[in-house]
């Protein structure tokens, strides 16, 4: 009777594993677009912090893990200014031009705190550190030092409670795309995103200060011989990657509507994968791998569940790493040479 059973027990394996694969092929099916809307929504936000990792580590070679605490910055600074404004939890949400000139008004103020929260950064932990000569692992540790000091700042004086933001626009759909409901707010986040990476791309391209930029990234010292202030540079280059945090923190707390003392961490992990998967130090690179894995990750945890949606970062991260440690636009040793 055993050797009966058993080919029973067999063949019925297979039946759910098809039936597993089917479902997950039909959820990707009809899911697609919605995912792939989200994917761009948060993706665009990625990019965003991402650019900072970019900007430091094409000038000094640093991966400056408190970027993430930058972007934490521009949450709070963003709360705190619609606080200012007069938004409250529970109001009605701003129409028209007055919602315009709120969000402008949120935005700018927390990319200067950002922005300047960068800069002093730069001054205190950074610049005592490169005129000593110190070892890239110092700066490395200084780095990993400011986050944590940072995070513990924020918690003292804010607690370690969610905060919620006030809701100044109506998530209402605009329209409906091959079955996704396209939201106003998921719009405004993509647009404001790319508007501010092109808007940086063509400064690094075009302007008197990118091509300082580019030039120290090159070769920081036949640049300071060639007369560029290499620490003019340094500091711009932060002030620029915390602006655009400062940007990332207002989208965020407009799409997830929530601020927290070590809200950076999980989203600058994801910005430095991004960062790394587009060739970290290419400032399209980064562009492109923050939307990338926005959309890898709303895909994927559309296939099998929002509780994987965290674990495709690193996995990413470890796959780029094995074959393409350069990153998609990075040059490889073999083409530099």
């Amino acid at each position: 009777m055993t050797h009966g059973r058993a080919p029973q027990q067999r063949g019925a394996l297979p039946v759910p594993k098809e039936r597993a694969i089917d479902f997950c092929v039909n959820c990707l099916r009809h899911q697609f677009w919605p995912s792939t809307f989200d994917g761009l929504t948060v993706g665009a936000i990625y990019a965003l912090i991402a650019l900072g990792y970019t900007l430091v580590y094409g000038v000094l070679r640093l991966i400056n893990f408190a970027h993430s605490e930058i972007f934490m910055v521009g949450v709070f600074a963003s709360l705190f200014t619609m606080h200012g404004l007069g938004a409250k939890i529970g109001q009605d949400p701003r129409t028209g031009i007055g919602l315009i000139a709120f969000l402008l008004a949120v935005m700018l103020v927390a990319m200067v705190v950002s922005g300047f929260t960068a800069m002093a950064m730069e001054r205190i932990a950074y610049r005592p550190l490169r005129r000593r000569g110190a070892p890239r692992l110092a700066a490395l540790i200084t780095a990993i030092g400011m986050s944590l000091f940072l995070q513990e700042v924020f918690a003292a004086r804010y607690g370690r409670d969610q905060l919620g933001f006030p809701r100044v626009m109506k998530k209402s759909h605009l329209f409906k795309f091959q079955g996704a409901d396209i939201r106003i707010d998921k719009v405004v986040v993509i647009v404001a995103a790319l508007v501010l990476m092109i808007a940086l791309e063509r400064f690094v391209a075009r302007s008197r200060l990118g091509r300082g930029i580019r030039a120290t990234a090159q070769n920081a010292e036949t640049a300071q011989l060639m007369g560029v202030n290499v620490d003019r540079v340094v500091l711009l280059t932060f002030l620029l990657g915390g602006i655009l945090a400062g940007a990332a923190g207002t989208l965020y707390g407009l799409f997830y509507e929530s601020a927290q003392y070590n809200i950076g961490f999980l989203p600058g992990i994801k910005a430095f994968t991004a960062a790394v998967l587009g060739g970290i130090g290419n400032v399209r690179g980064a562009l492109l791998g923050g939307i990338l894995l926005g959309l890898l990750e709303n895909w994927g945890s559309t296939v099998l569940g929002g509780q994987w949606k965290d674990v495709f970062a690193f996995t990413v991260l470890v796959l780029v790493l094995m074959f393409r440690p350069t990153g998609l636009l990075g040059e490889s040793a073999r083409e530099r040479a």
